[in-house]
C-alpha cells in the first residue's frame, strides 16, 4: 500500500490529524498574507491562518481582474467576512502581459506571477513575512501546473502541499471546522475557459461570464441542479461542459438541449456549439482538447 493510500484512509479515520499538522505547518511562520480567492483551498488556508496566527497576523488578499467572475468577488467578500479576516482587494490587470493574452499553453505562468506579486508587493509594504496560496499536495502532482513555477520563483509558502494534504484531506478539515465552502466546486478563473491557442481578451472574458451565468439560469428555470459547468471558448464555436447528472438530463432531452444550445449560441454570436461531459482543464493543453470528442449527449 502507497503511502498516499496509507494517508488518505488515516484522514477517513481521524480527520483531526490533518488539521493539527496544518495548524502546526502555519505557526512556524509568523505572519501572512493569503491569497485568498475564496475556495475551498485558499478558504482552508485563510481559517488555518486565524486559527494559527490570530487575525492580527493574517491578511486575506484578493486580485480582482477581469479573468475574476463578479460572483466570485461576492462571494470571496462574504467568506472572508463570515472568518472574521481583513480583505484587502487588489485590481491586477494580467490582459497587460503579452504571455498571459497569447494563451500559448503557459497563460497561468503569467497570470500567477502578476498576481502573486503584487500580493508580494503589499505584504512587504505592510510588513507580512510571507505570502501564502492554497496550492494542495494534488496540485503538485498534476501534469499541466505553470502557476506552480511562478509561485517557487516568488519564494510562496504553498502550507497545505507542506503538510501533505490533497484535495479530499482539504475538504475534510474544512467539514471538520463547519466552513460554509467545504463542498463548494471548483471554480477556476474566467480565462481557463479559453482553449489554448485562443488568445484571451476582455471581450472573451466578459462572454464566458454571460454565457455560464446564462446556461445555469437556463438549467435553474427547469430544476435541474448543477455542480459542475463551463463554456468553452474554442478556435471554432464553443462548448458547454457539463457534470454527469445535468449532462445526461440533456440527453435524454434533445429539444432542450438544443434550445441551451441555441442561448448560448446567440450570447457567443455561433451556431458551432456542442456540449459534452466535463472535465477539469479541458482545454487547456492540446492533448487535453483533441482527447474529448464534442458531441451533443447521447440520447
Amino acid at each position: 500500500m502507497t503511502s498516499d493510500v496509507i494517508r488518505q484512509a488515516h484522514a477517513v479515520l481521524d480527520p483531526t490529524g490533518d488539521a493539527d499538522v496544518l495548524l502546526t505547518a502555519m505557526s512556524r511562520l509568523d505572519s501572512v498574507v493569503v491569497a485568498f480567492s475564496g475556495g475551498v483551498d485558499s478558504t482552508v488556508v485563510l481559517a488555518a491562518a486565524l486559527r494559527a496566527l490570530g487575525p492580527s497576523r493574517t491578511l486575506a488578499a484578493t486580485a480582482d481582474s477581469p479573468a475574476l467572475a463578479r460572483e466570485e468577488l461576492r462571494s470571496a467578500r462574504v467568506t472572508a467576512e463570515q472568518l472574521g479576516a481583513e480583505l484587502t482587494v487588489l485590481a491586477t490587470d494580467e490582459l497587460a502581459v503579452p504571455g498571459y493574452r497569447a494563451n500559448a499553453g503557459d497563460r497561468c505562468y503569467f497570470c500567477k506571477h502578476t498576481v502573486l506579486s503584487r500580493v508580494t508587493a503589499v505584504a512587504g509594504a505592510l510588513g507580512y513575512r510571507h505570502v501564502v496560496t492554497g496550492t494542495h499536495s494534488d496540485d503538485r502532482r498534476s501534469g499541466h501546473r505553470p502557476g506552480l513555477r511562478a509561485a517557487e520563483e516568488l519564494s510562496i509558502v504553498e502550507p497545505l502541499a507542506d503538510a501533505g494534504l490533497g484535495k479530499a484531506q482539504v475538504r475534510g478539515v474544512a467539514r471538520e471546522w463547519g466552513l460554509a465552502v467545504a463542498e463548494k466546486p471548483g471554480s477556476p478563473c474566467l480565462a481557463s475557459r479559453i482553449a489554448v491557442g485562443v488568445p484571451v481578451s476582455r471581450e472573451r472574458l466578459e462572454l464566458v461570464e454571460r454565457a455560464e451565468d446564462s446556461a445555469r439560469s437556463f438549467l435553474a428555470e427547469r430544476h435541474v441542479p448543477v455542480r459542475d459547468l463551463r463554456v468553452r471558448i474554442l478556435a471554432q464555436g464553443f462548448r458547454i461542459d457539463l457534470d454527469a447528472d445535468s449532462h445526461q438530463w440533456l440527453g435524454r432531452r434533445p429539444d432542450e438541449a438544443a434550445a441551451l444550445l441555441g442561448r448560448i449560441g446567440l450570447i457567443a454570436d455561433s451556431s458551432a456549439g456542442t456540449i459534452a461531459p466535463y472535465r477539469p482543464g479541458g482545454v487547456s493543453t492540446l492533448a487535453a482538447l483533441s482527447g474529448i470528442t464534442q458531441e451533443r449527449p447521447s440520447t
